[in-house]
């Protein structure tokens, strides 16, 4: 059983994904995915949190983001339909979490019945975008007090946790986003940063109090970093808690769908980690009411003998 709960397309992430939303989900059942979370990303309020290829147009780019937020979800559920007797599919979004204003719309996005669940992220400190390219790194890092990587990664976490105590998202996306263009992105924060990870084992405990769950995404391993999201030291602590890992490809397009997931498994298995954590959504009693959601433990063998055939 193949899953991902966490996935953009072109078609509705234009100049940062690939692809067409169905063209993605029939090259995700020709893979033998049998679950698949919709997740792209939600619109923005502010010309400021434009991102640097929407700058083109910043009024047209802004005023496109709330329209085509509601086509995708137009378009989610005609998929979910069409495609259900092959696939489950999951409508969700990614949450922005730029300021602790957008805490409002987040909780509003959430509320629309089609959505079943969001992933929590943090893509950006003081602002600031940390993944994008270098030079906004660079500007992050200037942000932060004494501007050094260590003050980053401890606002980072100080603002991933003001987002996750306002939102409590059911997942937790690409928990350490922050060392992805660090000077050192496969440092072990827990002996180099003690005050930092403190931190880290503040954010996670948090997770696990509301029964979060953190995704486990390959897209640090296409990006070239040695090990998924989270890394090594962060995912034992998520175990040590008891804490529940899901599965994502964080895929913008037909490409990415998939990709290093047999990396990844071999990254879980040597953690210890036997299960893996999905949704099933059970049809509402009632037009416009939410489904019900289903927590679904898959056996990391079962995703194993998917991702072996291809």
């Amino acid at each position: 059983m193949a899953f991902t709960m966490h996935s953009h397309s072109g078609q509705f992430c234009p100049g940062h994904a690939k692809d067409q939303l169905e063209d993605i989900i029939k090259h995700a059942i020709s893979l033998g995915y049998t679950t698949m979370g919709l997740t792209e990303h939600m619109p923005r309020t502010s010309l400021e949190d434009l991102y640097p290829e929407e700058l083109d147009d910043p009024e047209g780019s802004l005023a496109a983001l709330f329209p085509r937020h509601e086509a995708y979800l137009l378009e989610a559920q005609r998929l979910q339909t069409k495609y259900s007797p092959q696939i489950h599919i999951l409508i969700g979004f990614e949450g922005e979490w730029l300021r602790p204003s957008y805490a409002t719309l987040v909780t509003s996005l959430a509320a629309h019945p089609s959505v079943d669940y969001f992933i929590g992220s943090l893509h950006h400190i003081n602002s600031i975008p940390i993944d994008y390219d270098a030079t906004y790194y660079a500007r992050a890092v200037s942000s932060c007090a004494g501007g050094t990587e260590e003050s980053a990664y401890a606002t980072y976490y100080d603002q991933q946790h003001a987002m996750l105590q306002a939102l409590r998202p059911r997942v937790v996306g690409h928990f350490d986003l922050v060392r992805l263009l660090s000077s050192s992105p496969n440092r072990c924060v827990r002996d180099e940063w003690p005050a930092v990870w403190q931190r880290v084992q503040r954010n996670l405990a948090f997770v696990h109090s509301y029964g979060g769950w953190v995704e486990c995404n390959t897209s640090a391993l296409r990006k070239g970093l040695a090990e998924p999201y989270p890394s090594r030291e962060i995912a034992e602590e998520w175990l040590r808690l008891g804490g529940r890992f899901t599965l994502s490809d964080d895929s913008h397009g037909i490409a990415q769908v998939g990709t290093n997931f047999a990396r990844a498994l071999d990254y879980l298995d040597g953690l210890g980690v036997r299960s893996l954590w999905t949704l099933r959504r059970e049809a509402p009693a009632a037009e416009g009411e939410k489904a019900k959601l289903v927590e679904v433990e898959v056996p990391l063998e079962s995703v194993r003998a998917v991702v072996g055939k291809w």
